[in-house]
Protein backbone atom coordinates (compact mmCIF):
# COMPACT_ATOMS: atom_id res chain seq x y z
CA UNK A 1 0.00 0.00 0.00
CA UNK A 2 1.39 3.34 -1.06
CA UNK A 3 2.10 5.69 1.72
CA UNK A 4 -0.14 8.37 0.33
CA UNK A 5 -2.95 6.40 0.06
CA UNK A 6 -5.35 6.96 3.04
CA UNK A 7 -6.72 4.69 5.11
CA UNK A 8 -10.69 5.09 5.18
CA UNK A 9 -12.62 3.48 8.09
CA UNK A 10 -15.75 2.20 7.42
CA UNK A 11 -18.03 3.72 10.00
CA UNK A 12 -21.54 2.30 10.53
CA UNK A 13 -24.10 4.17 9.00
CA UNK A 14 -27.93 4.61 8.47
CA UNK A 15 -29.26 4.65 4.96
CA UNK A 16 -32.54 6.36 3.61
CA UNK A 17 -34.14 4.69 0.32
CA UNK A 18 -30.80 4.56 -1.17
CA UNK A 19 -29.84 8.15 -1.13
CA UNK A 20 -29.26 9.38 2.20
CA UNK A 21 -26.31 8.01 4.57
CA UNK A 22 -25.86 9.27 8.17
CA UNK A 23 -22.53 8.03 9.79
CA UNK A 24 -21.79 7.33 13.61
CA UNK A 25 -19.43 10.10 13.34
CA UNK A 26 -22.22 12.56 11.90
CA UNK A 27 -21.01 12.93 8.74
CA UNK A 28 -23.89 13.13 6.24
CA UNK A 29 -23.70 12.11 2.75
CA UNK A 30 -26.44 12.96 -0.28
CA UNK A 31 -26.68 11.13 -2.95
CA UNK A 32 -27.44 13.86 -6.10
CA UNK A 33 -29.57 10.96 -7.94
CA UNK A 34 -33.60 10.54 -6.80
CA UNK A 35 -34.98 7.24 -4.98
CA UNK A 36 -36.99 6.57 -7.44
CA UNK A 37 -35.27 6.84 -10.69
CA UNK A 38 -38.20 6.81 -13.79
CA UNK A 39 -38.89 8.72 -16.63
CA UNK A 40 -40.03 11.87 -16.55
CA UNK A 41 -43.36 11.98 -18.80
CA UNK A 42 -43.79 15.59 -20.20
CA UNK A 43 -46.03 15.33 -22.85
CA UNK A 44 -46.41 19.01 -23.27
CA UNK A 45 -50.02 19.27 -22.36
CA UNK A 46 -48.59 21.43 -18.55
CA UNK A 47 -45.81 23.97 -18.93
CA UNK A 48 -43.79 24.62 -15.59
CA UNK A 49 -40.65 26.62 -14.64
CA UNK A 50 -38.33 26.46 -11.21
CA UNK A 51 -38.62 30.12 -8.76
CA UNK A 52 -36.45 30.93 -6.01
CA UNK A 53 -38.94 31.47 -3.02
CA UNK A 54 -36.64 32.18 -0.98
CA UNK A 55 -33.00 33.78 -1.70
CA UNK A 56 -31.66 33.16 2.02
CA UNK A 57 -31.92 29.44 2.29
CA UNK A 58 -31.45 28.96 -1.93
CA UNK A 59 -35.08 27.27 -1.70
CA UNK A 60 -36.91 26.89 -4.89
CA UNK A 61 -40.64 26.16 -6.00
CA UNK A 62 -41.76 24.40 -9.14
CA UNK A 63 -45.07 26.03 -11.02
CA UNK A 64 -47.42 24.30 -13.51
CA UNK A 65 -49.94 25.20 -15.48
CA UNK A 66 -52.53 23.33 -17.63
CA UNK A 67 -50.97 24.56 -21.40
CA UNK A 68 -54.64 23.66 -22.59
CA UNK A 69 -57.35 24.49 -20.57
CA UNK A 70 -60.70 21.93 -20.60
CA UNK A 71 -63.47 24.92 -19.43
CA UNK A 72 -66.59 25.15 -21.24
CA UNK A 73 -66.72 28.19 -23.87
CA UNK A 74 -68.47 29.94 -21.11
CA UNK A 75 -66.18 29.87 -18.76
CA UNK A 76 -62.69 30.57 -21.21
CA UNK A 77 -61.65 33.42 -19.14
CA UNK A 78 -62.51 31.60 -15.66
CA UNK A 79 -58.61 32.01 -14.04
CA UNK A 80 -57.94 28.28 -12.28
CA UNK A 81 -57.24 27.81 -8.87
CA UNK A 82 -54.20 26.95 -6.60
CA UNK A 83 -53.14 23.65 -5.67
CA UNK A 84 -49.70 23.22 -3.15
CA UNK A 85 -48.28 20.04 -3.47
CA UNK A 86 -45.65 19.73 -0.57
CA UNK A 87 -43.57 16.15 -1.49
CA UNK A 88 -43.12 13.40 1.29
CA UNK A 89 -40.26 11.78 2.26
CA UNK A 90 -39.91 11.50 6.28
CA UNK A 91 -38.73 14.92 6.32
CA UNK A 92 -35.49 13.94 5.48
CA UNK A 93 -35.59 13.18 1.62
CA UNK A 94 -37.40 14.19 -1.43
CA UNK A 95 -37.29 17.01 -4.09
CA UNK A 96 -40.08 19.05 -6.57
CA UNK A 97 -37.06 17.68 -8.95
CA UNK A 98 -37.66 14.06 -8.29
CA UNK A 99 -39.22 12.21 -11.18
CA UNK A 100 -42.00 10.96 -9.12
CA UNK A 101 -42.86 14.07 -7.76
CA UNK A 102 -42.97 16.15 -11.24
CA UNK A 103 -45.00 13.22 -12.84
CA UNK A 104 -47.67 13.68 -10.55
CA UNK A 105 -47.18 17.37 -10.69
CA UNK A 106 -47.89 16.88 -14.34
CA UNK A 107 -51.16 15.12 -13.65
CA UNK A 108 -52.29 17.02 -11.07
CA UNK A 109 -52.32 20.47 -13.33
CA UNK A 110 -53.89 18.20 -16.26
CA UNK A 111 -56.42 16.35 -14.43
CA UNK A 112 -57.66 18.82 -12.00
CA UNK A 113 -57.06 22.14 -13.85
CA UNK A 114 -55.36 24.46 -11.72
CA UNK A 115 -51.80 25.71 -11.21
CA UNK A 116 -49.79 23.39 -9.11
CA UNK A 117 -47.20 25.01 -6.73
CA UNK A 118 -44.79 22.30 -5.68
CA UNK A 119 -41.90 23.92 -2.94
CA UNK A 120 -38.48 22.21 -2.01
CA UNK A 121 -38.10 22.87 2.29
CA UNK A 122 -34.79 22.52 4.23
CA UNK A 123 -34.63 18.55 4.72
CA UNK A 124 -33.10 16.92 7.84
CA UNK A 125 -30.89 15.86 9.75
CA UNK A 126 -29.14 18.96 8.29
CA UNK A 127 -32.34 21.10 9.27
CA UNK A 128 -33.80 19.70 11.58
CA UNK A 129 -37.83 20.01 12.43
CA UNK A 130 -39.19 22.89 12.56
CA UNK A 131 -37.38 24.11 9.56
CA UNK A 132 -39.76 22.32 7.00
CA UNK A 133 -43.17 23.54 8.47
CA UNK A 134 -41.04 27.32 8.55
CA UNK A 135 -40.09 26.74 4.87
CA UNK A 136 -43.58 25.90 3.86
CA UNK A 137 -45.16 29.05 5.32
CA UNK A 138 -42.51 30.72 3.36
CA UNK A 139 -44.15 29.45 0.30
CA UNK A 140 -47.57 30.84 1.32
CA UNK A 141 -46.12 34.08 1.88
CA UNK A 142 -44.58 34.29 -1.36
CA UNK A 143 -47.87 33.24 -3.40
CA UNK A 144 -48.97 36.50 -1.24
CA UNK A 145 -46.02 38.71 -2.49
CA UNK A 146 -46.80 37.57 -5.90
CA UNK A 147 -50.81 38.64 -5.54
CA UNK A 148 -49.17 41.94 -4.02
CA UNK A 149 -46.83 42.52 -6.67
CA UNK A 150 -46.60 45.81 -8.33
CA UNK A 151 -44.82 43.87 -11.37
CA UNK A 152 -45.68 40.56 -11.34
CA UNK A 153 -44.81 37.19 -12.87
CA UNK A 154 -47.62 37.40 -15.21
CA UNK A 155 -46.78 33.30 -16.41
CA UNK A 156 -48.42 32.93 -12.94
CA UNK A 157 -50.71 35.95 -12.21
CA UNK A 158 -52.28 35.85 -15.77
CA UNK A 159 -53.83 32.17 -15.16
CA UNK A 160 -54.25 31.87 -11.19
CA UNK A 161 -57.33 32.38 -8.83
CA UNK A 162 -55.39 33.66 -5.34
CA UNK A 163 -58.53 33.25 -3.74
CA UNK A 164 -58.94 30.02 -4.80
CA UNK A 165 -55.91 28.02 -2.95
CA UNK A 166 -55.70 24.29 -1.81
CA UNK A 167 -52.61 23.24 0.09
CA UNK A 168 -52.19 19.65 -0.19
CA UNK A 169 -49.08 17.09 1.23
CA UNK A 170 -48.17 13.88 0.72
CA UNK A 171 -46.53 12.28 3.67
CA UNK A 172 -44.16 14.70 5.51
CA UNK A 173 -45.80 17.62 3.29
CA UNK A 174 -48.88 16.32 5.04
CA UNK A 175 -47.19 17.16 8.23
CA UNK A 176 -46.69 20.26 7.05
CA UNK A 177 -50.17 21.15 5.13
CA UNK A 178 -51.51 20.42 9.12
CA UNK A 179 -49.00 22.50 10.72
CA UNK A 180 -50.02 25.42 8.07
CA UNK A 181 -54.07 24.84 8.26
CA UNK A 182 -53.01 25.39 12.18
CA UNK A 183 -50.96 28.58 11.56
CA UNK A 184 -53.07 30.12 9.24
CA UNK A 185 -56.61 29.08 10.92
CA UNK A 186 -60.18 28.99 8.83
CA UNK A 187 -60.08 31.84 6.01
CA UNK A 188 -56.24 32.38 6.41
CA UNK A 189 -56.59 35.64 6.99
CA UNK A 190 -53.27 36.67 7.81
CA UNK A 191 -52.45 35.62 3.56
CA UNK A 192 -55.02 38.26 2.07
CA UNK A 193 -55.69 38.67 -0.68
CA UNK A 194 -54.57 34.98 -0.94
CA UNK A 195 -57.34 32.85 0.63
CA UNK A 196 -56.99 29.37 1.53
CA UNK A 197 -60.44 27.25 0.93
CA UNK A 198 -59.24 23.80 1.88
CA UNK A 199 -56.65 21.20 2.52
CA UNK A 200 -55.76 17.95 1.19
CA UNK A 201 -53.82 15.58 3.94
CA UNK A 202 -52.19 12.58 1.63
CA UNK A 203 -51.41 9.69 3.73
CA UNK A 204 -49.77 12.25 6.72
CA UNK A 205 -46.76 11.63 8.84
CA UNK A 206 -47.44 11.65 12.27
CA UNK A 207 -45.91 10.05 15.01
CA UNK A 208 -46.76 9.57 18.84
CA UNK A 209 -44.43 7.95 21.39
CA UNK A 210 -47.19 5.06 21.98
CA UNK A 211 -47.24 2.55 18.74
CA UNK A 212 -50.74 2.37 17.04
CA UNK A 213 -52.17 -0.83 15.99
CA UNK A 214 -50.77 -0.60 12.62
CA UNK A 215 -47.66 0.50 13.36
CA UNK A 216 -47.06 -2.08 15.72
CA UNK A 217 -48.45 -4.27 13.58
CA UNK A 218 -47.36 -3.29 10.12
CA UNK A 219 -45.35 -5.66 7.92
CA UNK A 220 -42.12 -5.42 7.65
CA UNK A 221 -41.67 -5.44 3.99
CA UNK A 222 -43.72 -2.60 3.98
CA UNK A 223 -43.00 0.20 1.33
CA UNK A 224 -42.93 2.26 4.71
CA UNK A 225 -41.86 -0.18 7.14
CA UNK A 226 -41.40 0.96 10.76
CA UNK A 227 -37.97 0.70 10.61
CA UNK A 228 -37.65 3.39 8.57
CA UNK A 229 -40.50 5.52 9.99
CA UNK A 230 -38.46 5.25 13.13
CA UNK A 231 -35.40 5.84 11.48
CA UNK A 232 -36.85 8.98 9.48
CA UNK A 233 -38.18 10.66 13.28
CA UNK A 234 -35.06 10.28 14.72
CA UNK A 235 -33.38 12.24 12.05
CA UNK A 236 -35.98 14.90 11.76
CA UNK A 237 -36.83 15.59 15.38
CA UNK A 238 -34.70 18.64 17.90
CA UNK A 239 -31.95 16.80 19.64
CA UNK A 240 -33.10 15.68 22.74
CA UNK A 241 -37.22 15.33 21.75
CA UNK A 242 -39.18 12.51 21.35
CA UNK A 243 -41.63 11.17 18.82
CA UNK A 244 -44.31 13.33 21.29
CA UNK A 245 -42.65 16.66 20.10
CA UNK A 246 -45.70 18.79 18.78
CA UNK A 247 -44.84 18.48 15.39
CA UNK A 248 -45.01 15.07 15.69
CA UNK A 249 -47.66 13.73 17.38
CA UNK A 250 -50.71 16.52 16.86
CA UNK A 251 -52.08 15.20 20.20
CA UNK A 252 -49.12 14.88 22.00
CA UNK A 253 -49.40 15.42 25.94
CA UNK A 254 -47.46 19.12 24.95
CA UNK A 255 -49.12 19.82 22.37
CA UNK A 256 -51.70 22.72 21.61
CA UNK A 257 -55.03 21.77 22.06
CA UNK A 258 -57.11 21.57 18.74
CA UNK A 259 -60.50 21.16 20.24
CA UNK A 260 -60.83 24.77 19.92
CA UNK A 261 -59.08 26.03 16.57
CA UNK A 262 -61.37 26.27 13.67
CA UNK A 263 -59.86 24.37 10.74
CA UNK A 264 -61.03 25.09 7.07
CA UNK A 265 -62.17 21.77 5.11
CA UNK A 266 -59.87 19.13 5.08
CA UNK A 267 -59.63 15.70 3.16
CA UNK A 268 -57.31 13.44 3.93
CA UNK A 269 -57.03 10.41 2.64
CA UNK A 270 -55.56 7.16 4.08
CA UNK A 271 -54.14 4.05 2.50
CA UNK A 272 -55.74 0.84 3.82
CA UNK A 273 -52.39 -1.40 4.35
CA UNK A 274 -50.20 1.91 5.36
CA UNK A 275 -48.08 1.53 8.90
CA UNK A 276 -49.36 5.44 9.08
CA UNK A 277 -53.26 4.79 8.60
CA UNK A 278 -54.37 4.35 11.98
CA UNK A 279 -52.77 7.95 13.12
CA UNK A 280 -54.39 9.91 9.93
CA UNK A 281 -58.15 8.34 10.87
CA UNK A 282 -57.85 9.07 14.64
CA UNK A 283 -56.81 13.07 13.48
CA UNK A 284 -59.87 12.84 10.99
CA UNK A 285 -62.29 11.18 13.82
CA UNK A 286 -61.15 13.84 16.26
CA UNK A 287 -61.26 17.11 13.77
CA UNK A 288 -64.76 16.05 12.89
CA UNK A 289 -65.81 14.98 16.60
CA UNK A 290 -64.95 18.56 17.14
CA UNK A 291 -66.80 20.21 14.80
CA UNK A 292 -64.84 20.71 11.50
CA UNK A 293 -65.68 19.80 8.11
CA UNK A 294 -63.56 16.83 7.76
CA UNK A 295 -63.70 14.06 5.05
CA UNK A 296 -61.41 10.65 5.09
CA UNK A 297 -61.32 8.50 2.57
CA UNK A 298 -59.44 4.98 2.63
CA UNK A 299 -58.06 3.01 -0.52
CA UNK A 300 -58.44 -0.49 0.66
CA UNK A 301 -54.98 -2.42 0.22
CA UNK A 302 -53.09 0.62 -0.63
CA UNK A 303 -49.90 0.92 1.06
CA UNK A 304 -48.06 4.01 2.04
CA UNK A 305 -47.83 7.05 -1.29
CA UNK A 306 -49.59 4.54 -3.61
CA UNK A 307 -50.55 7.55 -5.78
CA UNK A 308 -46.91 8.35 -7.00
CA UNK A 309 -45.66 5.02 -6.91
CA UNK A 310 -48.67 4.12 -9.10
CA UNK A 311 -49.97 7.43 -10.27
CA UNK A 312 -51.80 5.15 -13.51
CA UNK A 313 -53.23 3.05 -11.29
CA UNK A 314 -56.93 2.55 -10.62
CA UNK A 315 -57.08 3.68 -6.94
CA UNK A 316 -54.59 6.55 -7.73
CA UNK A 317 -57.48 7.79 -10.99
CA UNK A 318 -60.11 7.34 -7.95
CA UNK A 319 -58.02 9.27 -5.76
CA UNK A 320 -57.76 12.42 -8.16
CA UNK A 321 -61.35 12.30 -8.58
CA UNK A 322 -61.77 12.52 -5.19
CA UNK A 323 -59.71 15.47 -4.95
CA UNK A 324 -61.18 17.04 -7.87
CA UNK A 325 -64.66 17.00 -6.17
CA UNK A 326 -63.04 18.23 -2.99
CA UNK A 327 -62.13 21.15 -4.60
CA UNK A 328 -65.34 21.98 -6.59
CA UNK A 329 -67.32 21.66 -3.56
CA UNK A 330 -64.98 24.38 -1.63
CA UNK A 331 -64.26 26.89 -4.38
CA UNK A 332 -65.36 30.38 -4.71
CA UNK A 333 -68.30 30.25 -6.99
CA UNK A 334 -68.92 31.69 -9.75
Amino acid sequence: MSSNTAIIPTLPYEECRGVLRVYSDGSIVRSPKPSFDIPVDDDGSVAWKDVVFDPTNQLQLRLYKPTVTTHSPSSLSKKLPIFFYIHGGGFCIGSRAWPNCQNYCFQLASQLQCVVVAPDYRLAPEHRLPAAIDDGFAAMKWLQAQAEADNPDTWLTDVADFGNVFVSGDSAGGNIAHHLAVQLGAGSVELGPVRVKGYVLLVPFFGGTVLTRSEAEGPKEAFLNWELIDRFWRLSIPIGEDRDHPLVNPFGPNSRSLEGVAFDPILVIVGGSDLLKDRAQDYADRLKNWGNKIDCVEFEGQHHAFFTIQPNSQPAKELMLFIKRFIAQNSTCC
